[in-house]
Parts: C-alpha cells; sequence; structure tokens
C-alpha cells in the first residue's frame, strides 16, 4: 500500500544553519494515526513545516499524499485580534482550493457550517473567534482542516489547554476522520495519550524511536526522548509500556 506520508532520511535546518531535526524516516498508511513525541524545542513543529513544504529538507526526502496537507499550529500562536467570526476562520479552509481573491460561494459557506456543527460550534458561527474559549478556538481551527478537504491532517499540540469536553469532541473526531481514510499525525506532551495511536514516533532533534505504542513507549525510549523533562511513573503494564509525565519549561519549537 502506497504510504500518505512518509519521510527517508529526512534532514532539515534553518536558514544553513545545522540541522533542527535529522535521520527521520517513517511511513504511515492512509486511515492511520501517528502521534509524534518530543520535548520542547525537539523538533515536532520543525517536522511539520517540512511536511508542508515550507522547509526544504536539508537532506533526504518528504511525500504526501493528495497534495498538501491541512496545518493546525498550536492555538497559542493564533492571533486573538482579528475581528473575524468563527464562520469566517472555518471558511479559510476553502482558500486551499485557490480562490482566495473570490467571495466565498454559497457551497463553500454551506461547507464551513457543516464543519461547525460537526465540532459542536454551529451556534457560534457568528461570534467573534478571539472571544471563544481555547478549546473552542482549536475546534474551530480544526472545522477549517476539515473545510481544506485534505487526505493528510497535521494536528501541533491540539489537545494543549483546551477544556475537557472539548478535548473529548476533538478526539472522537479524530477517529471520524481516520475512519473516512485520512491520515492523521498529531504532537502532544501527554505520554499516555499516545498508546491510542496506531504509531508513535519520538524526536529529540533526531529520530528516536518509530513504531507501534507497545514497541516504542518504553523507559528506555521516553528517558533517551526526554531526558530530565520526563518523570517515569511505574513498570511497563500488561501491554509493554510505562505510564509517564513530561515536565513542561514553555518554550517552544521552531
Amino acid at each position: 500500500m502506497t504510504a500518505a506520508v512518509a519521510a527517508s532520511g529526512l534532514a532539515v535546518a534553518y536558514g544553513g544553519g545545522r540541522p533542527a531535526l535529522e535521520r527521520v524516516e517513517f511511513e504511515l498508511a492512509a486511515g492511520s494515526s501517528l502521534c509524534v513525541l518530543g520535548p520542547n524545542g525537539g523538533g515536532k513543529t520543525t517536522l511539520f513545516r517540512a511536511l508542508t513544504g515550507e522547509l526544504a529538507p536539508l537532506r533526504g526526502t518528504v511525500s504526501v499524499a493528495g497534495g498538501r496537507p491541512a496545518y493546525l499550529a498550536q492555538t497559542e500562536r493564533t492571533r486573538l485580534d482579528f475581528p473575524v467570526s468563527a464562520l469566517d476562520v472555518a471558511l479559510m479552509g476553502s482558500l486551499a482550493n485557490g480562490r482566495w481573491w473570490l467571495p466565498a460561494r454559497r457551497s463553500d459557506r454551506a461547507t464551513a457550517r457543516a464543519a461547525l456543527d460537526r465540532v459542536g460550534l454551529a451556534d457560534r458561527a457568528g461570534d467573534r473567534f478571539g472571544e471563544l474559549s481555547g478549546g473552542q478556538r482549536q475546534r474551530v481551527l480544526l472545522a477549517r482542516a476539515i473545510v481544506q478537504d485534505a487526505r493528510v491532517l497535521l494536528l501541533d499540540e491540539p489537545l494543549a489547554g483546551v477544556d475537557p469536553a472539548s478535548a473529548e469532541r476533538i478526539e472522537r473526531l479524530f477517529g471520524e476522520l481516520r475512519d473516512e481514510g485520512r491520515a492523521l499525525l498529531v504532537s502532544t506532551h501527554d505520554v499516555d495519550s499516545a498508546r491510542a495511536f496506531d504509531r508513535v514516533l519520538c524526536v529529540n532533534h533526531d529520530q528516536i524511536a518509530f513504531g507501534a505504542p507497545a514497541d516504542v513507549l518504553s523507559r528506555e525510549v521516553l528517558e533517551r526522548t526526554y531526558g530530565a523533562e520526563i518523570v517515569v511513573l511505574d513498570e511497563p503494564g500488561p501491554d509493554g509500556t510505562v505510564r509517564a509525565v513530561t515536565v513542561q519549561h514553555h518554550h517552544h519549537d521552531h
């Protein structure tokens, strides 16, 4: 089966400097999910920027099926002072179809409203985006990605700082999108949540490990990935994985 996303010998640098991320090698099939684990500054966002084409590989190759992927950036980086509604933000997903200079079509607006309904925010379509809660803003951004109708979705810490109700809805939607044959790549600091993904990729400037959660979420791999930022809570359970939490230092990847 042809991979929906693949990287081979990938190295990425900023401005011709030393690689920020290197030796990345993985494949992900359509209808599968990948959890990207790593410390702040370890290369998670760098990988996503390479997959979108924003950063050209220094070495190696990347490939993404179905054209440009939909990218959901970290919510805290989103400007909140623009006077746009939730519907306006969702509609931005239609710009990927190459009609950015034309008014939105009625069909585009209907698609955006359907996407907001899918994330449980149909009744907030007219609300100003910056006045929504963090979890609601993240759901609007996910609606924008749905409108884009990409076969590959890159979600950068989509559950960071969201309320439990939003997190539950977002996680349920992950399963629906995967069932539709889309490939999902989700970066997170929540090691325990990685158990629910088909594959896990651990990075810390280099690729540390890639594979099924039962093969990757070991004490050794997590300590190599996070160093002093990891606290292992207990010994491996029946599935071979360990429970662990990360210590956040609140600085971010490139």
